[in-house]
Protein backbone atom coordinates (compact mmCIF):
# COMPACT_ATOMS: atom_id res chain seq x y z
CA UNK A 1 0.00 0.00 0.00
CA UNK A 2 3.01 2.15 0.96
CA UNK A 3 4.56 1.70 -2.63
CA UNK A 4 0.84 2.17 -4.17
CA UNK A 5 0.91 5.62 -2.86
CA UNK A 6 4.42 6.50 -3.07
CA UNK A 7 4.00 5.44 -7.35
CA UNK A 8 0.81 7.50 -7.14
CA UNK A 9 2.02 10.48 -5.60
CA UNK A 10 5.00 10.10 -8.23
CA UNK A 11 2.89 10.27 -10.84
CA UNK A 12 1.59 13.06 -9.99
CA UNK A 13 4.46 15.26 -9.05
CA UNK A 14 5.78 14.30 -12.90
CA UNK A 15 3.19 15.23 -14.33
CA UNK A 16 2.41 18.32 -12.98
CA UNK A 17 6.12 19.68 -14.15
CA UNK A 18 6.73 22.81 -14.00
CA UNK A 19 2.90 23.60 -12.85
CA UNK A 20 3.85 21.90 -9.48
CA UNK A 21 3.81 24.11 -6.12
CA UNK A 22 3.42 22.99 -2.80
CA UNK A 23 0.97 25.68 -1.86
CA UNK A 24 -2.65 25.13 -2.52
CA UNK A 25 -2.65 28.48 -4.98
CA UNK A 26 -1.88 27.86 -8.56
CA UNK A 27 1.15 29.49 -10.01
CA UNK A 28 0.95 31.75 -12.47
CA UNK A 29 1.39 30.81 -15.75
CA UNK A 30 0.41 27.13 -15.01
CA UNK A 31 -2.11 24.50 -16.83
CA UNK A 32 -4.75 22.89 -15.56
CA UNK A 33 -3.85 18.96 -16.17
CA UNK A 34 -6.81 16.71 -16.59
CA UNK A 35 -4.28 13.74 -18.54
CA UNK A 36 -2.74 10.90 -17.16
CA UNK A 37 -3.02 10.26 -13.42
CA UNK A 38 -5.26 13.45 -13.50
CA UNK A 39 -7.28 12.11 -15.74
CA UNK A 40 -8.18 9.30 -12.77
CA UNK A 41 -8.28 11.34 -9.40
CA UNK A 42 -8.14 15.38 -9.18
CA UNK A 43 -5.32 15.50 -6.40
CA UNK A 44 -3.25 12.05 -6.96
CA UNK A 45 -0.45 13.43 -4.85
CA UNK A 46 -2.63 14.70 -1.80
CA UNK A 47 -3.80 10.60 -2.67
CA UNK A 48 -0.46 9.21 -2.75
CA UNK A 49 0.63 10.62 0.59
CA UNK A 50 -2.22 9.17 2.10
CA UNK A 51 -1.93 6.32 0.75
CA UNK A 52 1.63 5.94 1.74
CA UNK A 53 1.28 6.82 5.68
CA UNK A 54 -1.54 4.63 5.55
CA UNK A 55 0.54 1.66 4.34
CA UNK A 56 3.42 2.89 6.97
CA UNK A 57 0.65 3.40 9.70
CA UNK A 58 -0.83 -0.79 8.98
CA UNK A 59 3.23 -1.61 9.13
CA UNK A 60 3.56 0.17 12.18
CA UNK A 61 1.04 0.17 15.05
CA UNK A 62 -2.54 1.46 15.12
CA UNK A 63 -1.22 3.99 17.03
CA UNK A 64 0.32 5.14 13.90
CA UNK A 65 -3.26 5.68 12.15
CA UNK A 66 -4.08 8.94 14.65
CA UNK A 67 -1.13 11.02 12.62
CA UNK A 68 -2.55 9.73 9.20
CA UNK A 69 -6.05 10.63 9.91
CA UNK A 70 -4.62 14.14 11.34
CA UNK A 71 -2.59 13.77 7.36
CA UNK A 72 -6.17 13.14 5.65
CA UNK A 73 -7.98 16.00 7.60
CA UNK A 74 -4.85 18.28 6.68
CA UNK A 75 -5.13 17.27 2.47
CA UNK A 76 -9.06 17.45 2.60
CA UNK A 77 -8.47 20.73 3.64
CA UNK A 78 -6.03 21.76 1.20
CA UNK A 79 -7.76 20.01 -1.24
CA UNK A 80 -10.96 22.48 -0.94
CA UNK A 81 -8.92 25.79 -0.76
CA UNK A 82 -7.34 24.85 -3.81
CA UNK A 83 -10.34 23.61 -5.80
CA UNK A 84 -11.93 27.25 -4.79
CA UNK A 85 -8.68 28.72 -6.37
CA UNK A 86 -8.60 26.41 -9.52
CA UNK A 87 -12.62 27.26 -10.57
CA UNK A 88 -11.09 30.78 -10.24
CA UNK A 89 -8.33 30.04 -11.91
CA UNK A 90 -9.51 27.75 -14.95
CA UNK A 91 -12.83 28.37 -17.10
CA UNK A 92 -12.30 24.10 -17.64
CA UNK A 93 -12.10 23.33 -14.09
CA UNK A 94 -15.84 22.63 -12.96
CA UNK A 95 -16.17 20.65 -16.08
CA UNK A 96 -13.23 18.68 -15.48
CA UNK A 97 -14.13 18.33 -11.50
CA UNK A 98 -17.66 16.43 -12.92
CA UNK A 99 -15.29 14.60 -15.71
CA UNK A 100 -13.04 13.38 -12.89
CA UNK A 101 -15.14 12.35 -9.59
CA UNK A 102 -12.27 10.51 -7.86
CA UNK A 103 -10.85 12.97 -5.87
CA UNK A 104 -7.55 11.39 -4.23
CA UNK A 105 -7.48 7.77 -5.26
CA UNK A 106 -7.76 6.19 -8.67
CA UNK A 107 -11.28 4.05 -8.24
CA UNK A 108 -11.36 4.62 -4.94
CA UNK A 109 -12.27 7.95 -3.29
Amino acid sequence: MALAGVVLAVAGIRHLGSSLTPFPVPIEGGELREGGVYALARHPIYGGGILAALGWSLLMSPWALVPTVLLAALFEGKRRREEGWLLERYPGYASYRRAVPRTFIPFVI
